[in-house]
């Protein structure tokens, strides 16, 4: 009786290992093995991203400007089970660029996967008030960071033969609104140096897609622009976001997990025929 009960468990201990196995093949994460650099990635939309990822099996290299909220984000996702590592960086500096590429690289092993998110509204006025050092630290951030990191990280992917470049660009970008010219232009810039990326990576393996988001209520920058426009134009700004949202097919902001969401499936082989595209995640607000 008992050389038969042990040869039950062992034949159930086989058997459950099998069935293991096979969950495990079905719930196969989007982004096992992949290793990420998320800019921008210590608040709103990057750290969502960056939290994404990291669910999704991808190792995940964050970096903004602010050591505490890289720290912060770094520890979530190792609470959660993920790996991540953390680098304090302008993207607009060559040599930051190239560092936090470096890094990334130093860390994981390979580099497969780019998200340019780092981004500021920058100044809220009609343009002929904007001044030049205004407008050219805005289109440093996202334009000029954007290409530096691309470009540091080209090599990385080429390496690998696959991988995919993610720039999040805005609706401002398909949109006509006041007081934001050099963000804007900024984010429309972005869907250039997103269909070029395509262009040139398409046969070596790289993907290159923007997404667009909509209004994001919950991040700093989308409060920041909502203060700083009730400010300027003397109305209550609750009332004006309710009137911004009636613009929106489905009447409410989007979140950051919304587009954190896209994009894990943007940067995934399930996205492998999609490059050179930007896709809104704006609730329908705009239309291509």
């Amino acid at each position: 009786m008992i050389r038969v009960s042990r040869t039950l468990a062992a034949d159930a201990m086989l058997r459950i290992a099998d069935l293991i196995g096979r969950i495990r093949e079905v719930i196969k994460m989007m982004l096992a093995d992949d290793v990420a650099i998320v800019t921008g990635g210590g608040r709103g939309i990057g750290r969502a991203i960056a939290r994404r990822f990291a669910a999704e099996g991808a190792s995940v290299v964050i970096t903004s400007r602010t050591a505490a909220q890289l720290e912060s984000v770094a520890k979530e996702i190792a609470d959660a089970g993920g790996d991540a590592a953390w680098v304090v960086g302008d993207v607009s500096r060559e040599e930051d660029a190239e560092r936090i590429v470096r890094t990334a690289r130093e860390k994981f092993g390979h580099v497969n996967i780019l998200v340019n998110n780092a981004g500021i509204y920058g100044p809220v006025k009609p343009i002929e008030e904007i001044s030049v050092a205004e407008w050219d630290s805005v289109i440093a951030i996202h334009l000029r960071g954007a290409f530096l990191m691309t470009r540091a990280a080209l090599p990385e992917l080429y390496l690998q033969g696959r991988g995919a470049v993610l720039n999040i660009s805005s609706i401002a970008a398909r949109a006509a609104f006041p007081w934001g010219a050099a963000y804007a232009t900024a984010k429309t810039g972005l869907l250039g140096l997103t269909r070029t990326t395509a262009a040139e990576g398409a046969k070596r393996g790289i993907r290159a897609n923007a997404i667009l988001p909509g209004p994001v209520a919950e991040t700093e920058m989308s409060q920041e622009l909502g203060r700083k426009l009730a400010e300027r134009t003397g109305r209550d700004g609750g009332e004006m976001f309710k009137e911004f949202l009636n613009g929106i097919l489905q009447g409410r902001p989007q979140t950051a997990d919304e587009i954190a969401a896209a994009a894990a499936f943007l940067v995934s082989d399930q996205a492998s025929a999609i490059t050179g595209q930007g896709l809104s995640v704006d609730g329908g607000m705009s239309f291509c």
